[in-house]
């Protein structure tokens, strides 16, 4: 059984699977708030799952690109309970879980403010570039230089932004990732050997005085 989290963008979502079957799933839209929110939300869905937290195996959480405070909310969280409950806490990728199960060409992208974009393309669902923040002009020569044709999606806070490269995609602005999908990532593969980092493609907007 896992427990899902994502509180890296504009949004505070939970899922607990049981294999493949979903048991509760909740997304919450909010700017802020989430360290707030979190634990209440998990307790709920458990309640809803009927579940206990002795009944966990694994904890899926995602680990950014997005919020510089709200990652690390996640983060801290399921690193906390992982460590509780002595199960193992996986690490998704932000980009990969808004691009999970879409088949085709498709652009996964956050609005990171200053003009510039977190992005990822897919095809069929394998990844054609690594996650990388980039100008939203750069980003959009990139779409032009691997685009091949075929059916588009532009998905995540971003895709406004990039719509004109890809004039016929269908444009998909959720507030963050499916939880679900986050689980379903977070259950493949073996168990990690370390607990996930959070993954800052550029520097914080906030600095030190000097």
């Amino acid at each position: 059984m896992i427990l899902a989290l994502d509180t890296c963008l504009t949004a505070c979502s939970v899922a607990i699977l049981d294999g493949e079957t979903v048991l509760a799933a909740r997304s919450e839209a909010m700017p802020r708030g989430h360290q707030e929110r979190l634990a209440p939300l998990v307790r709920e869905l458990m309640t809803e799952a009927g579940a206990s937290f002795g009944d966990l195996t694994r904890i899926g959480v995602t680990v950014g690109p997005g919020s510089f405070t709200g990652l690390r909310v996640g983060l801290a969280f399921a690193k906390g309970l992982s460590a509780a409950l002595s199960i193992p806490c996986v690490g998704v990728g932000a980009l990969d879980a808004l691009a999970f199960g879409r088949g085709g060409f498709v652009v996964a992208v956050i609005d990171a403010r200053r003009e510039q974009v977190y992005v990822q393309l897919f095809g069929d669902g394998v990844a054609l570039t690594a996650p990388d923040a980039l100008a939203a002009t750069t980003a959009s020569a990139r779409i032009a230089e691997v685009y091949a044709g075929g059916p588009a999606t532009l998905i995540g806070s971003g895709a406004p932004l990039l719509a004109g490269a890809l004039p016929k995609a269908t444009v998909l602005t959720p507030e963050g990732p499916d939880p679900v999908a986050v689980a379903r990532l977070a259950m493949r593969g073996p168990a990690p050997t370390h607990a996930p980092r959070p993954l800052y493609l550029r520097a914080p907007d906030a600095k030190l005085p000097i």
